[in-house]
């Protein structure tokens, strides 16, 4: 299936140029393009590529010489990396399953299925469940009891939804993504020792054998429309109160939501991310790769962390964070600077040092 240059720059709300009827049918860099895919040369150092390509349609940048470039057709969109989301799921060859139950599906009888739903194979469906219409359950998912998944989801091979766990429409889930499993709560009969680090800060710590209890997950996950989430994310379902994830959230691969956290809309949760238990988070926040949020904080909305940011405290809305522990980007610059420069400040200090010396010894 291909689409031709003119019924792309439509659905893109882009320009187009030259042979507009030609059609392409994939993209590809420059340098690897053949006659039928679309090049994405979208600056001059990309278009050095297409000299070595087959490429007779490319995205170019605003004002480029397409003709010069060899080019019979291009594409200049107003925001060229905005214009690669539409370009790529209008050429996405992803294979979702034709409506239909495979036979080695195990689905309860009282699960609810809407129209146009495919069940892929050795997926298993739990009492009361109900799946939206249009969604797409690909090889080995399970959807646990009286869970209910909205229209239009594309859960892949390996996903876990568990009981009770709520998602709206659209959702997608990547390889072996995890919702609603147990939060990560345990206690001692007497007060333990991580109690008593977190209160002394360890100065007057008593290290003694303990064993711990399970706190049982009684909550579960509530998950809003137009959220995905990355290939092994898991988001643990509460301890009472359901973890509730707003509309649009968009969670990287390894990502680890805890119990009880709480997510805005709109929110970028990058890879290897780890937010603790009843955390709650406002809208339109980045975290960061390998951001780790401890528990029971607040942190605003609009709110950016830098990868590897460590956050022990509350962080008002707007702020730029970074290092650990997390502080406002600017004066975390500085100070890494202010550490840099340390020694040539030690060596600066001993040659004063040393000239005092001799200038006593001389009086």
């Amino acid at each position: 299936m291909g689409y031709s240059v003119a019924e792309i720059a439509k659905a893109l709300g882009a320009e187009a140029f030259g042979a507009t009827d030609l059609v392409v049918s994939g993209v590809a860099e420059p340098a690897m393009a053949k006659p039928t895919d679309i090049a994405l040369a979208m600056s001059p150092k990309y278009a050095e590529g297409l000299a070595l390509g087959q490429a007779r349609v490319a995205m170019v940048w605003a004002g480029a010489d397409w003709r010069a470039l060899g080019l019979d057709a291009a594409l200049i969109a107003p925001r060229p990396r905005f214009a690669m989301a539409g370009l790529s799921a209008m050429m996405d060859p992803e294979e979702r399953g034709a409506p239909g139950i495979h036979p080695s599906a195990v689905i309860d009888p009282t699960a609810e299925l809407g129209a146009d739903v495919s069940v892929g194979p050795l997926v298993v469906i739990g009492p009361r469940a109900k799946i939206g219409a249009g969604s797409v359950l690909s090889a080995h998912v399970t959807i646990g009891a009286d869970a209910e998944l909205g229209e239009g989801a594309f859960l892949r091979e390996g996903v876990k939804i568990g009981a009770r766990v709520r998602i709206g429409a659209r959702f997608i889930g990547q390889p072996g993504a995890v919702v609603g499993g147990d939060g990560f709560s345990f206690v001692t009969p007497e007060e333990s020792d991580i109690e008593q680090v977190r209160a002394t800060l360890g100065a007057a710590r008593e290290a003694r054998a303990q064993s711990y209890a399970r706190i049982h997950s009684l909550g579960s996950v509530v998950i809003g429309d137009d959220v995905e989430l990355g290939a092994n994310a898991c988001i643990d379902r509460g301890t009472v109160r359901d973890t509730k994830i707003g509309n649009g959230v968009k969670f990287d691969n390894l990502a680890q939501i805890g119990h009880n956290v709480e997510i805005g809309n709109d929110c970028l949760i990058c890879a290897q991310v780890g937010v603790a238990g009843s955390t709650r988070i406002g809208n339109n926040v980045v975290l960061g790769g390998q951001t780790g949020i401890s528990d029971n904080l607040l942190i605003g909305d609009h709110v950016i962390t830098g990868g590897a940011t460590k956050v022990l405290a509350n962080v008002p809305a707007g702020r730029v964070m970074l290092g650990y522990p997390a502080m406002q980007m600017q004066t975390h610059i500085e100070a890494y600077k202010g550490l840099r420069r340390l020694p040539r400040l030690f060596r600066d200090v001993a040659a004063l040092q040393k000239q005092v010396f001799k200038t006593g010894e001389k009086d």
